[in-house]
């Protein structure tokens, strides 16, 4: 497997390539965003994992330029910062995951395996179309649609819509949600997940008279074509 680092922080990037050679990935470095981005580009990767603040290009723009070419990339995001709003902007970037400096060489493997996993198994559900009540969206084509109307999503609401497709009339804790659509443990001290339920609730439900995504006290989020 072959992984990408974009970190300016030549000291961690070399403790990250020697932490994933010893784990047998092929790790490659890149001090700035634009050499980051030309290597991304030009070669074939498996995963990256890129600081946000960088020279030349930051780690926000960079994701968006490479998922922009390959969108079924996984992108890992380090960075000392980690309010919601952070976390937000990363994930609306198309970031697949996001890590707070400082962290354990172990949990930015696991969190790399995870990825690498679940990108195997979605590489295959190509063509799929998935459909509640008058909400449709095509895995394929990327395009979602309520009644006539198209919905144009970033790919995190994208992902987590998906999620709720696939889970309808079953309520979706935090937790779970945090760990299948964000492949992370829920961090109780951030509300990002509230935060994209309401971007999509928005863009789903505000021009319609039926509302499909719910709130259940205390315990989660339900898909479901009334309460």
């Amino acid at each position: 497997m072959k992984i990408l680092i974009i970190e300016d922080d030549q000291r961690v990037a070399e403790l990250i390539k020697r932490g994933l050679d010893e784990q047998e990935f092929d790790a490659e470095n890149a001090y700035d965003g634009l050499s980051g981005k030309k290597l991304a580009l030009q070669r074939e990767y498996d995963l990256v994992i890129t600081d946000i603040v960088l020279p030349k290009i930051d780690g926000i723009e960079l994701c968006k330029e490479i998922k922009q070419t390959k969108p079924n990339i996984p992108i890992i995001m380090l960075t000392a910062l980690g309010t919601t709003d952070d976390k937000v902007e990363g994930f609306d970037a198309g970031a697949d995951d996001y890590l707070v400096k400082p962290f354990e060489m172990r949990e930015l493997l696991a969190r790399i395996k995870v990825l690498l996993k679940r990108n195997s198994r979605t590489a295959q559900q190509v063509g799929f179309l998935l459909k509640y009540d008058d909400l449709e969206m095509n895995l394929h084509t990327k395009e979602v649609r309520r009644g006539q109307a198209e919905i144009n999503l970033t790919p995190k609401e994208f992902k987590l819509l998906a999620f709720m497709l696939q889970n309808p009339e079953r309520v979706l804790s935090r937790v779970e949600i945090a760990e299948k659509v964000w492949d992370t443990h829920f961090d109780t001290g951030t509300n990002f997940i509230d935060v994209y339920i309401n971007y999509l609730r928005k863009k789903i439900d505000k021009d319609f008279d039926k509302k499909l995504i719910h709130t259940k006290s205390g315990m989660g989020f339900i898909l479901k074509a009334g309460l």
